[in-house]
């Protein structure tokens, strides 16, 4: 019975699908009564099938429409059922064409029936398009949900050229330490830029056809305001979930407010990748899918296009508003110009995306958010300047070596260097500030030729050798004050020279901080060595070199002696980072205090030579002095709460005797080897 029943339906639907055919080819060819009757009946005698199509199309009143509706209606109809399926790998594609023809049918008649007064068939019509719409509407969801493409976060994120900028040196110095308000921050990747024209597939090509059948047919019924919210809802989602397979999600302006800066950090570096792929790739790929699949009406593509986009464009600007409005720290300086210029990059693609008067409104909140991180880039720059200025620690640095001040201010400098272009044209915008800075400025007549950028860094240099100057002053001992001044300035030197930031700055810059280590070397030989080259003339020792007073003679190698240690003992922890510079100055002292000691000593030597005691007082030759001169102002770093003798490349390792344990003869001869090679190399 059942088989039967089967069989049954079987022939009653293909009976509908030919009676719907010959329905077609009717309809497509009437062009008269008289040849329409000859249609019918052609067809009539053709298949016995259809002997009644005269009364299924013309109606019991021979009414054609009547009938055309029937045959449409049955087809609409039957696909009517949620389970049912028509754009599935299980449908077969004659009837899907089945059912997009008898839609077309149901509105050609439609727009017939507006010419005519026949209110009942209408009504039946408009309940046909009506169920074919729902039909359609759910058809496009399932098959937009269905045939999304997953996005390739690997691929996009390869696609991104990127510069790696770092604290680092050209000797290979790493920064990393913490004071006063300054944080390291060691290694910053800078945002780059897409390689090439990268596009995706968002939707499966095969189903595009079918996308914009579905939509033809909304379209043409006036359901274009339930196709438009199905496919900007469908897209919305996919592309919220592309956003999170970026590894961005939607967050408050609170939410961001409340980041650490490791986590805040991350989540700006994310943002700039994700603004560039979104823009360039998935809001491009957008805009093409539109165009393709609603190809037929430029108001509906643009509208399901800002419909779709707005909301992850609006995603991506909160965030980047929550940043410019956050607080102003200099570690953020770098991330907010790596947003403000990917933001700035691809503005003019919004533009062009966002071309209609519908899109204006997310172009304009684009624009708005580029100046507010514009103003945060400049605020946060005016902040670093400021900690500069006033970074306030006043304890003395281990041995005059560099401050953690200059280091951290020079590598930060160069890094804003590199986004030069940038920051000029975000200064030259704020004319009036620029022109307050040049009149203050103490090289005003060069600043007229230097950019914004550089009158900026002029005066920060300034500020910064102004606190390197205050700081100098914690050092009790002058000769370190010096030395202190001459390792910072010529520190500050080497990292300008040869540099953009050279260029920048001037050479005339440069000569002038190149003369003032010079003095600095000098003013430290003065305050240092002045009072024991006293002790080596010839005034006050009671006569000429064959007669000189014994007792003032013996009273003079002693101080000597003793003023030599005391030197020795204080400035071997003394530190002079740079080899060149370290050198320099050891010879510079030892061609003061080794021909006047040899001098001194073969003049009056002799008489003591000869006495009891005598190496008590003639501890030293020349050449032993000039070996021990190898052990001052060394480059080795001893651990600060030692303060170990420095000189031997072993001196930090374990067991290694400090100055309060030690007496300066058992470290002198211990180290004596030690000081001769290093002056034979």
């Amino acid at each position: 019975m059942a088989t039967t029943t089967a069989a049954t339906a079987a022939a009653a639907e293909g009976e509908d699908r030919v009676i719907a055919t010959a329905q077609r080819i009717v309809q497509s060819l009437r062009t008269s009564k008289d040849v329409t009757d000859d249609m019918l009946l052609i067809l009539s005698s053709f298949d016995n099938r259809l002997s009644n199509i005269s009364d299924l199309i013309g109606g019991a009143g021979n009414d054609p429409i009547a009938g055309r509706l029937d045959a449409a209606e049955k087809i609409i109809l039957r696909h009517d059922h949620p389970s049912r399926h028509l754009f599935d790998a299980e449908s077969s594609p004659d009837e899907v064409c089945e059912f997009l023809a008898a839609v077309d049918d149901v509105l050609d008649l439609i727009a017939d029936l507006r010419v005519q007064d026949n209110a009942d068939v209408m009504d039946r019509a408009e309940s046909a398009v009506q169920s074919a719409m729902s039909k359609l509407e759910d058809e496009l969801r399932r098959l937009l949900v269905r045939s999304s493409v997953p996005l390739d976060a690997d691929r996009l994120y390869g696609s991104i050229r990127r510069v790696t900028l770092s604290f680092v040196s050209h000797d290979g110095e790493l920064i990393d330490e913490e004071f006063g308000n300054f944080n390291g921050q060691c290694f910053h990747e800078r945002g780059g830029s897409i390689a090439g024209d990268v596009s995706v597939d968002l939707i499966r090509p095969d189903v595009i056809s079918d996308l914009r059948d579905i939509a033809d047919r909304m379209i043409r019924a006036g359901y274009e305001k339930e196709c438009c919210q199905v496919y900007s809802t469908c897209r919305k989602e996919a592309l919220e979930e592309s956003l999170g397979v970026l590894g961005f999600e939607r967050l408050s302006i609170e939410e961001v407010q409340k980041f650490e800066w490791s986590d805040l950090n991350e989540k700006m570096k994310k943002w700039v990748q994700a603004v560039k792929i979104v823009v360039r790739v998935l809001l491009t790929g957008e805009k093409r899918l539109c165009e393709q699949i609603f190809d037929g009406s430029d108001l509906i593509k643009e509208i399901c296009f800002v419909e779709t986009a707005k909301g992850c464009v609006m995603q991506l600007l909160h965030f980047g508003e929550a940043v410019a409005i956050g607080k102003r720290s200099p570690e953020k300086l770098f991330r907010i110009l790596d947003m403000y210029e990917a933001l700035n990059g691809t503005l003019r693609h919004l533009q062009v995306l966002f071309s209609d008067e519908s899109g204006e409104f997310v172009c304009s909140e684009a624009k708005g958010v580029l100046d507010s991180l514009g103003e945060a880039a400049k605020g946060t720059f005016a902040e670093f300047e400021r900690a500069v200025r006033d970074e306030p620690s006043r304890k003395p640095v281990i041995g005059g070596e560099l401050h953690p001040l200059a280091r951290y201010t020079m590598n930060y400098v160069k890094l804003i260097i590199d986004y030069s272009d940038t920051v000029n044209s975000l200064l030259e915008s704020d004319a009036k500030e620029a022109e307050e800075r040049e009149q203050s400025a103490v090289d005003g007549d060069e600043l007229r030729e230097i950019s914004p950028l550089g009158r900026r860094l002029i005066s920060l240099m300034n500020s910064l050798e102004s606190n390197l100057e205050e700081k100098a002053k914690s050092y009790e001992d002058n000769g370190m004050q010096y030395i202190f001044l001459m390792n910072n300035k010529h520190y500050i030197v080497q990292k300008v020279k040869g540099s953009e930031l050279g260029k920048l700055l001037g050479d005339n810059w440069v000569k002038r901080r190149r003369g003032l280590i010079r003095k600095y070397a000098t003013n430290y030989l003065r305050a240092s060595w002045t009072k024991i080259l006293a002790f080596l003339r010839d005034e006050g020792i009671g006569g000429s070199s064959s007669n000189a007073s014994k007792t003032a003679l013996k009273e003079r190698f002693k101080n000597f002696n003793a003023c030599f240690e005391e030197i020795y003992r204080i400035q071997t922890a003394w530190k002079v980072p740079d080899s060149q510079l370290r050198d320099e100055l050891r010879i510079s002292i030892s061609e003061k205090l080794i021909p006047a000691y040899r001098s001194f000593l073969g003049r009056f030597g002799p008489q003591l030579e000869s006495g009891r005691n005598a190496g008590k007082y003639i501890k030293y030759t020349a050449e032993d002095l000039d070996g021990y001169l190898g052990d001052l102002v060394t480059r080795c770093y001893p651990p600060p709460e030692t303060q170990e003798y420095i000189g031997r490349s072993d001196c930090t390792k374990e067991g290694t005797k400090t100055c309060k344990e030690t007496n300066f003869w058992e470290v002198a001869a211990s180290r004596k080897e030690h000081y001769t090679t290093y002056r034979e190399r």
